[in-house]
């Protein structure tokens, strides 16, 4: 493999140059960083990035711990994560938590001693002393869809999407459309989101006189088996719901799986609307009523914030907006919906 020596040598210049020109500094006449980079070009010289970081103590890798890589929204994230960090010429490393706090924190601890440039983080759950500790040491960290609350966290940004006023929106719309008994399968309480929905729903509810009792109110995981079993619940109720909002999209495939075991269809005996849009939601039969993240606008902010951080610049919080996608999971008329 060619040397930077090699490099120094077509090019007619000293290593230093060749130093200078790869790291753009600005101190370099055009001509001579054009020979340099032909000769770059010529010999196939790729740099040691191991001995670039520990010269300038940066990696330019960042990590990014993510809740559940199996859900379709955090698949779409990381891909927007990874190409709005390509383009700014850092490289990501990927660690999945699997909504398991144990994982999420051996995922953070390997990222740190790893020297990451900075931490990008969608929490499991509520708490983490690990991830307190990683940012009282001065890991540059970004949460992005969910976020930890408490002290020594406050500083740490928040990049997220504000479902409030799409929640309202669907919940005006299943009025809309005569539906009274209104449930939701919750994610889990001990997350931002999780609580979050929840509130949203029970406030769109109340704008509309309408109640939310406790039997109307499914505990799940952001998990398929979740939504089945808290359907499956729902369902043997005396009077079971006109129309369950699961909390994100894979409790919405195990609601319609467990109605479908019972021979029961949607939105005929029962209507189905999900949090989390998904690209195969127009694909199934009915194609399902969501509530869309901007998902990757919000995989770009999270990136430019972090980068603000990990390169010295103040970085502010940034929420979104989510939006509803009417289809005909509600007893939307045909043809009226996408």
């Amino acid at each position: 493999m060619p040397a930077i020596k090699d490099v120094a040598q077509r090019a007619g210049v000293s290593v230093a140059t060749v130093s200078r020109v790869l790291n753009d500094h600005p101190a370099v006449r055009t001509d001579t960083r054009d020979k340099v980079l032909a000769a770059v070009a010529d010999l196939g010289y790729r740099p040691n990035a191991v001995a670039r970081s520990l010269r300038t103590h940066q990696t330019r890798a960042l990590g990014l711990v993510i809740s559940d890589v199996l859900n379709p929204f955090f698949t779409e994230l990381a891909r927007s994560v990874e190409d709005a960090a390509r383009d700014r010429g850092y490289s990501v490393v990927i660690g999945n938590a699997d909504e398991r706090p144990d994982l999420q924190d051996h995922h953070v601890r390997t990222l740190v001693d790893r020297r990451i440039d900075g931490l990008l983080v969608s929490p499991t759950d509520g708490g983490s002393p690990l991830m307190l500790d990683a940012a009282r040491a001065g890991t540059p960290m970004v949460f992005v869809d969910r976020w930890i609350e408490g002290e020594g966290l406050d500083e740490v940004p928040v990049v997220r999407t504000d479902g409030g006023g799409a929640v309202r929106d669907l919940v005006a719309h299943l009025h809309a459309l005569g539906h009274r008994r209104l449930a939701i399968i919750a994610g889990p309480a001990a997350t931002t989101t999780g609580r979050e929905r929840v509130d949203a729903f029970r406030s769109a509810l109340r704008e509309f006189g309408l109640a939310l009792p406790a039997d109307y109110i499914g505990q799940g995981d952001f998990q398929a088996d979740s939504g089945r079993r808290v359907t499956a619940r729902f369902l043997d109720l005396p009077q079971p719901p006109e129309a369950v909002f699961a909390a994100d999209n894979l409790m919405a495939l195990g609601a319609m799986d467990e109605i479908r075991s019972r021979g029961l269809r949607v939105p005929d005996d029962v209507a189905l609307a999900a949090f989390d849009d998904i690209p195969w939601f127009v694909h199934t039969d009915p194609p399902i009523t969501a509530i869309a993240q901007p998902t990757g606008d919000l995989g770009h902010a999270a990136v430019r914030a972090l980068i603000d951080r990990v390169e010295g610049r103040p970085a502010a919080s940034v929420t979104l907006s989510a939006r509803l996608v009417p289809r005909r999971s509600c007893g939307e008329p045909e043809g009226s919906t996408p």
